[in-house]
């Protein structure tokens, strides 16, 4: 498993991206973050409290770091990568969004992450 310290995580996002893995990413989020179930909104699609809750910890942790699109998505690990293998694929909808329209495509119904 990898690092679950922040800023090294952070940066493996760009220099390691392709052995991202979305357990690890999971691991980050929650060792430092407590997690308030969310609605959210991404491109078309509308996502209810509860509903993609590992989106939704992506998405948040990307905004509160300001991540690129691109550190982002690499966060969602092997998802990511699948989409990517297929782009004419139906699964993954947020990943797919997120690509389409990026940070504008985002708004949360509620702040989803709170440091602990």
């Amino acid at each position: 498993m990898a690092s679950t310290d922040i800023n090294p995580f952070i940066s493996s996002l760009t220099s390691q991206a392709d052995t991202i893995r979305f357990e690890d990413t999971m691991a980050v989020i929650d060792g430092h973050y407590d997690f308030t179930s969310s609605a959210f909104k991404n491109g078309d699609q509308l996502n209810e409290a509860g509903q993609n809750s590992g989106s939704c910890k992506v998405f948040a942790f990307g905004q509160t770091h300001q991540l690129t699109v691109q550190q982002t998505l690499a966060m969602f690990g092997q998802h990511y990568r699948d989409v990517v293998a297929t782009p004419q694929g139906t699964d993954h909808q947020n990943i797919r969004q997120f690509m389409q329209h990026g940070w504008d495509g985002i708004l949360f119904s509620q702040q989803a992450l709170k440091a602990k």
